[in-house]
């Protein structure tokens, strides 16, 4: 497969700029590609290619990482799946749990090899660890991933040395940071354009400030989707807990803020929500600050599996994106959330 002769025809045919530090990019992942997957014993032996079964694209908000490796991930013929780290950490809970009194065998074990028998390639795309939990169980998890040999590729807008950076117990992730540091490739993506941001469009579906105005132009465009659509009281259960959405519409949602993000709720309940909806309302967003920080974090979640499941946005909110403000410990990860925020809000985007 020669990725950078596709990759340049596919900008050339849907008139995408030609950026020199994307073209570097493309050609390291190639490398990746070829020493993984177009194995050459001759060739193998005599130049003593370094095998390294991950690929880690790190870079800042809106540079095109994602594109990039959707490029790559696409033309790649093998058995594949791309996931949301949260939804693959779902899925491995599950598997644990519904192992529990399954006496014979590692578990974690038992779910890679599981996986093994089913892809040759993972896709993590947005990598990051929130989770106290998550994190000390990563060590391990990816030790036996890179050690079957299951091929993995990131993009992250944090450095491998950084994830988890200031979080809880986080002496106890440092062995993970070793085995990434040692299975991956880090290729850092350096462009300062949040090509989100620089897109010719005016964001139309995000509405501000909450006032009148906004009211009546919320209210005017929720009736414009639920006409005709039939109104139901959805239920979904999660875990044994029930989650009650009052106004669904045939896929069409409308939510208070407070209804998503000031509850008990998480990854799972909104990857749930996700896959029922087409288009998402979310009324009277706020500022952030120290104080709501755990409601800034459920937010920084559910935008990035709205953005994953490509479900359609309108929200309104107190300020202007680009005066929406952050708590400070969150500051770094909300600039991807407010990337996505233009993206998913966009004209272009509807």
């Amino acid at each position: 497969m020669n990725l950078k002769k596709l990759f340049l025809n596919h900008c050339k045919i849907n008139g995408f700029e030609v950026n020199n530090n994307q073209i570097k990019t493309i050609e390291i992942i190639n490398e990746f590609y070829q020493k993984n997957f177009n194995y050459n014993f001759l060739k193998n032996f005599f130049f003593k290619k370094e095998k390294m079964p991950g690929f880690y694209l790190q870079g800042g908000v809106g540079v095109g990482k994602t594109m990039i490796l959707n490029f790559f991930y696409e033309n790649f013929e093998q058995t594949k799946q791309r996931l949301h780290f949260n939804e693959f950490m779902i899925n491995f809970h599950e598997f644990i749990f519904q192992n529990r009194n399954n006496k014979k065998g590692n578990a974690i074990d038992k779910f890679i090899i599981k996986l093994k028998k089913k892809y040759k390639l993972i896709y993590f795309d947005e990598f990051q660890v929130t989770n106290i939990v998550d994190a000390m169980i990563l060590g391990s998890l990816f030790k036996k991933i890179f050690d079957e040999n299951i091929k993995v590729i990131f993009s992250s807008n944090i450095r491998i040395n950084d994830l988890y950076k200031d979080g809880l117990q986080r002496e106890q992730f440092i062995p993970f940071i070793k085995i990434m540091k040692k299975n991956c490739i880090e290729e850092t993506l350096a462009i300062k354009e949040d090509y989100r941001k620089s897109q010719n469009s005016k964001n139309e579906n995000y509405l501000y400030p909450l006032d009148e105005v906004t009211s009546f132009k919320i209210n005017k465009l929720f009736r414009k989707l639920t006409k005709n659509k039939i109104k139901e009281d959805k239920i979904l259960l999660i875990r044994g807990r029930k989650f009650n959405i009052k106004n669904y519409y045939e896929g069409v949602v409308r939510f208070n803020f407070n209804d998503l993000c000031n509850k008990n709720i998480g990854a799972e309940d909104y990857i749930k929500i996700a896959d029922i909806c087409k288009y998402i309302l979310i009324e009277n967003l706020p500022n952030f600050n120290d104080n709501n920080s755990n409601q800034q974090q459920r937010f920084i979640t559910l935008i990035d599996i709205i953005y994953e499941k490509k479900v359609n946005l309108t929200i309104s909110s107190v300020s202007n994106l680009d005066k929406l403000t952050s708590a400070n410990s969150l500051s770094e990860p909300f600039k991807r959330t407010l990337s996505r925020l233009y993206e998913l809000t966009s004209s272009l985007n509807t």
